[in-house]
């Protein structure tokens, strides 16, 4: 099979060309906004263990990238659960003892992930962390727990028992033992804080990537285009596609089996956990992509549309407004939400079956 790749290879499942699509109109530049080149000004850094890039297209521009990474590391210094010292790690620590005052940036998120665990049928947990650090999965102490130590954290994870102040901007977990881990959601937070800071700056075409978090912003250097976006092969080394799609200041995010595992024996554990079970999601799936105008909204529904599985998933996406999807399964089918089904190219060679969801029992 004659394998296609990309010339900007991008991680854990997309890639991105700046070929020519469907034009686009201009949008109204910015008073600092300069030219468009087809050569970018571009960095990447590993953090929040994943490589991040920033490859910004208008000229003279480098500041914007720095400040681009500096937000970066802003965020994730607050975000993390596994350096103490965090915003977050401060309220896991006072869980059940005192609600802790958050910083705007860490209040915000907290809201957005509990907007989402009270809204993705119990498939999105922003409690999740006991489950998590008990697995470990994505670190060298990753390991399978035994079933008693699971069902006692599970009792732990309820979002339910996280509670808000809007005027002190506190975050309280009401019960001792409770943990938050907002990997659901952070990286897609902080992709969408990245491109404020980048349009601040006066930038108007750019590539954001971080570790499959990617937002595509403005218009494709080439001809003033539409970006053209690949879903990547989940089977195959990272820059090999099995189809393309146009899009223009959009976020596109994969979940998948393949990013993050933990092998014993014959079995292979994804680090997608399901707060209902304790246990990683088991189902057909390989890959969810999503696609969507935020990287925060994104992130959040390629976790939870893993965990319900193709159908419900399929239509869990159709009831969301502006959002649309990618599912591939285990046997090489692919499904497309109706809002991609004029817009998405399968290869032909890619070795994968466009499918209907009418078809799945």
């Amino acid at each position: 099979m004659k394998k296609r790749r990309f010339l900007l290879p991008l991680l854990l499942g997309l890639t991105l060309l700046t070929l020519s699509a469907c034009a686009t109109k201009s949008q109204p530049e910015h008073k600092n906004t300069t030219a468009i080149t087809t050569t970018a000004t571009e960095d990447t850094k590993f953090l929040m263990g994943t490589v991040c890039t920033i490859k910004v297209y208008n000229k003279h521009k480098q500041q914007a990238v720095k400040d681009g990474f500096a937000r970066i590391k802003e965020l994730a210094k607050k975000i993390t659960v596994n350096q103490k010292g965090s915003e977050i790690d401060k309220v896991n620590k006072y869980a059940g003892v005192k609600p802790v005052k958050a910083s705007r940036d860490i209040y915000r998120l907290c809201k957005e992930a509990y907007h989402y665990s009270a809204n993705s049928d119990e498939s999105f947990d922003m409690a999740i962390g006991p489950i998590t650090q008990l697995w470990r999965i994505g670190f060298p102490d990753a390991h399978v727990p035994k079933q008693s130590q699971i069902t006692k954290r599970l009792k732990l994870v309820n979002y339910r028992n996280v509670q808000f102040d809007d005027v002190k901007q506190t975050v309280y977990l009401t019960k001792k033992g409770m943990q938050l881990d907002l990997g659901g959601i952070a990286k897609g937070f902080i992709t969408d804080e990245v491109k404020k800071v980048l349009r601040k700056d006066g930038v108007t075409s750019a590539i954001i990537d971080l570790g499959g978090n990617v937002y595509v912003l403005g218009e494709s250097p080439t001809n003033h285009s539409t970006w053209t976006v690949g879903v990547q092969d989940p089977k195959r080394s990272r820059g090999v596609a099995i189809g393309s799609m146009p899009e223009k200041n959009k976020s596109i995010v994969t979940s998948g089996i393949y990013e993050r595992y933990l092998k014993v024996g014959k079995k292979t554990y994804s680090h997608l956990m399901d707060p209902k079970t304790g246990y990683p999601f088991q189902n057909n799936l390989m890959g969810v992509t999503i696609v969507s105008s935020r990287s925060t909204d994104g992130d959040a529904l390629s976790t939870a549309t893993f965990d319900k599985g193709l159908k419900d998933g399929y239509a869990y996406i159709e009831k969301k407004k502006r959002v649309d999807a990618i599912f591939i399964t285990k046997d090489k089918k692919v499904y497309v939400t109706s809002g991609l089904q004029k817009k998405f190219k399968l290869f032909k060679d890619s070795g994968y079956k466009l499918a209907s969801i009418k078809s799945v029992e």
